[in-house]
């Protein structure tokens, strides 16, 4: 997958992959992902499909500091990590899991993390800063973790960051393709056919725990109703999965734009999603939708070529979105 960006802020999205760290550092790196089917039916068991996004990607680089307190720098937070505030949790605690996994949670480090993945818009983030927390770790310690052990840190950090994460994010975010996820499993998805994915900034933060609870509480109180949103999305997904391998854009995008009025069905939507996906519609995409968690975040947009991508993305800006990228998944 490649990506490109048309959004001032983030002048260069893969700058983070191109740090040499200095002379005595190891590093670790990991990439965005995007959930195109299956968010929030994927924590009751449901299937679930994410893309790679490896133009947006991030990098921690560390070195031992004998003596010195353990430190974190990154752009959220620089500071000993002792002293990081609750916001910094997850990094904490990955790096906890990391230490305690490859030989022992007595270490003087200093930590170096720079993203280029926007915060709390439901691209994973949080899951890419653990994953190369961890990778880094293991270099510093002359390790490779491997994919289970390396998800089991990761999930460590997930549960601060999520409350109850379903998994997916551990594994899209280290895995370079298209994966099937199901269960805590996941497999490698084929693509028939390059597709061309436009990626909308609402502007507005998501929130992954807060819109899990939401759904977990209409669960509870209307079992019956959302058990039949959850089916539904869990045949989207598994219909989706079919057609990524013959490169069926039209359907995928139908596909699309009925998870999406099935996610604002749940509450997880928000007008300005809304507001996104109506654009692209209008625009002429292929299908639109809201991916992550949602109650703010990012919609993913279909193009059926490059040409349209770039409507597609002028549109969705004058629609309101700060910012937005254009990706596509290469044919397998």
């Amino acid at each position: 997958m490649s990506i490109r960006t048309r959004t001032p802020a983030l002048t260069d999205p893969s700058a983070a992959l191109r740090r040499e760290p200095a002379a005595g550092t190891a590093h670790g790196l990991a990439h965005a992902k995007a959930i195109l089917f299956g968010e929030h039916a994927v924590v009751y068991g449901s299937p679930a499909l994410a893309v790679p996004l490896h133009g947006l990607g991030v990098q921690t680089d560390i070195r031992n500091s004998p003596g010195a307190e353990t430190r974190i720098e990154s752009q959220l937070f620089s500071g000993t990590a002792h002293s990081a505030p609750e916001t910094m949790g997850p990094v904490v605690a990955g790096l906890q899991a990391a230490l305690e996994a490859t030989g022992g949670p007595s270490a003087e480090v200093e930590l170096r993390i720079r993203s280029a993945i926007p915060h709390s818009r439901g691209l994973g983030s949080s899951a890419a800063v653990a994953t190369s927390v961890a990778r880094a770790v293991a270099a510093l310690r002359g390790q490779v973790i491997d994919a289970t052990a390396l998800h089991t840190i990761v999930q460590k950090a997930e549960t601060v960051a999520h409350g109850r994460p379903s998994g997916i994010d551990a594994w899209a975010v280290a895995t370079p393709a298209p994966i099937r996820f199901q269960g805590g499993r996941a497999t490698r998805i084929e693509v028939g056919r390059r597709l061309i994915f436009v990626l909308a900034d609402s502007g507005h933060h998501g929130s992954t725990a807060e819109a899990v609870s939401g759904v977990r509480a209409l669960h509870e109180a209307q079992p019956a109703r959302i058990n039949a949103a959850i089916s539904r999305l869990a045949e989207l997904t598994e219909g989706a999965v079919d057609e990524m391998r013959t490169g069926e854009r039209d359907s995928i995008g139908a596909r699309m734009l009925e998870a999406h009025s099935l996610l604002a069905d749940i509450g997880v939507s928000t007008p300005a999603l809304d507001a996104l996906v109506d654009a692209a519609t209008a625009a002429g995409a292929c299908g639109a939708k809201l991916t992550g968690g949602g109650l703010g975040g990012c919609v993913l947009a279909l193009a059926d070529s490059d040409d349209q991508a770039q409507c597609l993305a002028d549109s969705l800006r004058a629609a309101g979105a700060p910012r937005t990228w254009t990706t596509e998944v290469k044919a397998t």
